[in-house]
């Protein structure tokens, strides 16, 4: 058996857990790996299981009181870092690279948003709404993606082409890689970068997180930018992020995004407007056109590929949460409590040891951009050389406006 988890001050309660068979190694070790690749909704209960603690929890915050310092109870999380959630933009990588394939500005947009919106289609790992790690400082996740077209075993092959300067070095030219930084505490920012090589277009972003709690359900506001850039035509899309709902937090939490997000390439005069409507929505018709972007039932999130947790360093994301993602998937309270205890502790230690001896903190692969957020230091755009065969826009188009 196993305590339920518990918030600070709440009452304890006793809850049988069924056993759970972890995966191993051939040596006998627990498989890391494994557990990470691992989506099975096994989780530590739900809401109406841990009813002391959410009442508890609920007794210590007001309605508008920011979130960002309330310690929430362990049986809520979800078994992966938030850096590793936003990997999931990429989940259909074969929408991104299409981007450049487009013949007109109209259609780069239009294929633009089709990206941007299949990018949140892959992104629930679990039926119910769950919240991922908070990456500590300097954290970092590496990933990569194969594409349509790429042989199976082209990420085992061993003659393949590496970048080697790239965000993942041991990518190829054809992959899609990505990289994450959690670059700030407070506030918590994390900024992320993708690119492939042979296509010529990168992505970089930035985003934090303010939470607060409106009674029955938890508002996310993600403040920050991001930019899609194509090396051969000068174009830059801009974007922002919708907002997230966590609604029905007494009972079965889920997950729903609202508000407004723009998409918009200054150099073409195309923009989006992108509107997320929450249930439920009165109002009266707009005009409109309706076009269908892409069909989510056909969509299969394609599989990222990450570096084995042995071979990871020790600030990377999988290597960070390990002992936690094991003792959730466990579905042992105490362990999970412990070793995510265990985590912020040894970050709070490093705080004091740097404030001790005067150290400055020192980012890995961002760096601050001004007022414009951050910026990835080594992207494509100042590794490789602008095209001089291709025009700024293809087949000669003058900019127009979209909406």
């Amino acid at each position: 058996a196993s305590r339920t988890c518990q918030a600070e001050g709440a009452p304890e309660q006793d809850s049988a857990q069924p056993t759970v068979d972890l995966p191993r190694t051939r040596d006998g070790e627990i498989d890391y790996d494994a557990l990470y690749e691992d989506e099975s909704d096994s989780d530590l209960g739900s809401m109406e299981n841990h009813g002391s603690v959410v009442t508890h929890l609920l007794s210590q915050v007001k309605i508008g009181m920011d979130l960002t310092k309330v310690v929430l109870p362990t049986f809520i999380l979800e078994r992966r870092s938030l850096l590793e959630m936003y990997a999931d933009s990429f989940a259909h990588p074969d929408q991104f690279v299409k981007i450049v394939d487009q013949p007109t500005t109209r259609e780069r947009m239009i294929q633009v948003v089709r990206w941007y919106l299949s990018s949140y289609h892959a992104g629930r790992k679990s039926q119910v709404a769950k919240k991922p790690y908070n990456p500590i400082l300097g954290e970092v996740f590496r990933c990569h993606w194969d594409l349509d077209g790429m042989p199976e075993n082209h990420s085992a092959n061993n003659d393949k082409q590496e970048v080697g300067d790239g965000p993942v070095p041991w990518c190829s030219p054809d992959q899609l890689s990505f990289v994450a930084e959690q670059v700030s505490h407070h506030p918590p920012i994390s900024a992320f970068y993708a690119e492939h090589v042979n296509k010529r277009i990168q992505f970089e972003a930035w985003v934090w997180t303010k939470s607060k709690f409106l009674g029955l359900s938890i508002g996310v506001h993600n403040i920050g930018k991001g930019t899609v850039t194509l090396l051969d035509t000068g174009e830059e899309y801009t974007l922002t992020f919708p907002n997230g709902y966590g609604r029905s937090i007494l009972t079965v939490p889920w997950i729903e995004l609202g508000g407004s997000v723009v998409i918009e390439c200054v150099q073409t005069g195309h923009k989006a407007n992108i509107e997320f409507l929450t249930k439920p929505f009165y109002g009266g018709k707009k005009h409109r056109r309706s076009e269908v972007l892409f069909e989510v039932s056909s969509m299969k999130a394609r599989r990222k590929r990450v570096a084995p947790v042995s071979r990871q360093a020790a600030h990377e994301s999988r290597r960070v949460w390990r002992h936690v993602t094991c003792a959730l998937r466990a579905a042992d309270c105490d362990a999970a409590t412990s070793a995510k205890r265990a985590v912020e502790q040894a970050q709070r230690d490093a705080v004091k040891a740097r404030d001790a001896s005067g150290e400055k903190w020192n980012t890995l692969l961002f760096t601050p951009k001004g007022d414009d957020g951050w910026e990835y230091m080594t992207p494509l755009t100042k590794r490789l050389k602008p095209s001089k065969t291709t025009p700024q826009h293809k087949n000669g188009e003058t900019a127009e406006n979209t909406r």
